[in-house]
């Protein structure tokens, strides 16, 4: 990397002019022509120097050119002391010529080699509907698994899955009354009938738990099976493969178990209630199992980390969830520290904000459900009516991979906690700033790479223009931001890179002939498949697909 090169030739620079820094700063200048790298480090140790930043600037820069490295093309002082590196035209060619050689592996690094990682997301339940929210949930926790395997480790998904509580209760409350209708439909039914027959509910709730019902047993199961199956079909279309599939059945006996062992020490009672007193950690209290002996969320997740870990032995598990449970989060971590404590060391809690849409907020216990399928299906649609003058073939197929690739820019565009209004409009907009944008430059990119192969064009980076593009000067950052997002677990530094480097390439191709070029077209040639390669590494990380023809 550039990085490690330049800071180790000021590092050299330093210790001739005998100077220590604690730490050397690298970044890009906001426009290009100002450098491929900037350090301020003249102006942190201009005191220490007794020298102007601007006079220890041109000192460090005359150190580094007595033996400048062929990476470096030159160095400049700009403003009151900045040191601005520009790379010279061999690391250019050099770099696309690495790309060229490293293909789908161009950008992965080793820095969680002989890490395993799971990640757990998604976490729909059986007997309701996978809304909205569930998208949220997948799109970032598919994108976090790719990302941290583009950075060396072993990763398992997980899936949780809440087939037991009170919402299942409803569920098939709701069925008993309306036999005919969906499990979506009848769990909207019961929820809307709880206060009214909150007794009956709740009784049933406990022989769900006990399986103490022949009839309720196999409305349990029919249910149970039939939304799992749906939601299968889902996770086909978003490209999902979970490798563990835990239920809330199999874990709340060992989660009971735990609370149970640990009364008095950890757990009290309180009302005929088990709760967990987290004011004493600066959060506030729960309940763990309820006044009936039933386990709340928070005992089966004490059970899930500890039957999770005995699965798989991590070294890390990531759990994606939404915002509304962050404080229960808390304080669920505060009690597994109390009994496990080698295990909340080693869990790590991301939440997520909502995804709206212009209308408003969904909402499962009004009925006012917008299903990820019913969404799906809208943005597939109006794809669908944009390319209906065009000669696509498989048009449903690769209108709805457009329309996945929009859902899924749209949440990973910005850092995972904040709210999302989904704005259609936008979301499918050619002109910058969307996952079809993107979808496009890379088939505008095969497509000039086809039609170089029929003319026979070799890619070469022997001979190339003297003009460096602005393509060249953001194609070799590719590297740093993927390490950067797998560092903050922030899927959106890689589409703010996307984005740019697409919209270089779109002008690089307005402004270029390639495969017609009488001089440096094997060069452009090379510059298009590099660019095709970094972008087609970056939508697989954000799990977008790559369509051939749009």
């Amino acid at each position: 990397m550039p990085t490690d090169l330049i800071k180790k030739e000021i590092q050299k620079a330093l210790d001739s002019l005998s100077l220590k820094a604690e730490g050397i700063q690298l970044e890009h200048p906001v426009s290009t022509s100002y450098g491929d790298y900037s350090s301020n480090i003249a102006m942190m140790l201009a005191k220490t120097s007794k020298q102007s930043p601007k006079e220890l600037a041109e000192n460090i820069a005359e150190k580094i050119r007595e033996n400048k490295p062929q990476e470096i093309e030159k160095i400049e002082i700009a403003g009151s002391g900045f040191i601005n590196f520009f790379l010279s035209h061999e690391f250019f060619a050099d770099s696309i010529a690495e790309i060229l050689s490293a293909k789908e592996k161009w950008g992965s690094n080793e820095s969680l080699s002989g890490k395993k990682i799971m990640v757990e997301y998604t976490d729909p339940n059986p007997f309701k509907e996978f809304h909205i929210g569930h998208l949220m949930s997948n799109a970032i926790g598919e994108s976090l698994s790719r990302l941290i395997e583009f950075s060396g480790a072993e990763v398992k998904r997980a899936n949780y899955q809440s087939d037991v509580g009170l919402h299942v209760a409803k569920a098939i409350w709701g069925r008993m009354q309306k036999p005919n209708s969906s499990w979506g439909e009848v769990y909207t039914i019961g929820t809307q009938e709880y206060k009214t027959n909150k007794n009956a509910i709740d009784t049933l709730n406990k022989s769900i738990y006990e399986k103490s019902d022949e009839k309720i047993n196999m409305l349990y199961e029919e249910g149970r099976k039939a939304t799992l199956e749906e939601f299968e079909k889902i996770y086909k279309k978003l490209n999902t493969k979970f490798d563990y599939y835990f239920f809330e059945s199999e874990v709340w006996p060992f989660g009971k178990k735990i609370v149970e062992k640990n009364v008095g020490n950890i757990f009290e009672e309180s009302d005929g209630a088990i709760v967990f007193r987290g004011e004493k950690y600066g959060l506030h209290t729960r309940v763990f199992l309820t006044s009936e002996g039933l386990p709340t969320y928070e005992a089966k997740e004490l059970g899930l980390v500890k039957i999770k870990y005995d699965k798989y032995k991590y070294d890390e598990s990531i759990v994606v969830t939404g915002n509304e449970i962050r404080e229960y989060f808390k304080v669920l971590l505060s009690a597994i520290k109390l009994i496990y404590p080698e295990l909340a060391e080693k869990t790590i809690h991301i939440s997520h904000g909502m995804l709206r849409l212009p209308s408003g907020k969904m909402s499962s216990r009004t009925g006012d459900v917008i299903t990820a399928e019913s969404l799906i299906g809208q943005i597939t649609k109006s794809v669908l009516e944009k390319m209906k003058d065009t000669d696509v073939q498989d048009k449903e197929i690769v209108a709805e991979q457009i329309a996945i690739g929009a859902l899924k820019y749209s949440i990973l565009k910005q850092s995972a906690g904040k709210d999302i209004i989904f704005d259609l409009n936008k979301a499918l907009s050619f002109e910058g700033d969307s996952g079809p944008y993107l979808q496009y430059a890379h088939t505008r990119a095969q497509a000039i790479l086809s039609k170089a192969d029929e003319q026979e064009i070799k890619e070469s980076t022997k001979k190339r223009s003297n003009v460096i593009s602005e393509l060249e000067k953001l194609l070799y950052r590719f590297p740093e931001t993927i390490e950067r997002a797998q560092k903050h677990r922030e899927p959106h530094y890689i589409t703010t890179y996307l984005i740019e480097l697409a919209g270089a390439f779109n002008s690089f191709y307005a402004q270029e002939r390639i495969v017609d070029a009488k001089e440096h077209a094997e060069y452009k040639v090379a510059l298009t498949r590099a660019f095709q390669i970094t972008i087609q590494n970056g939508l697989w990380i954000l799990g977008i697909k790559t369509p051939e023809k749009m």
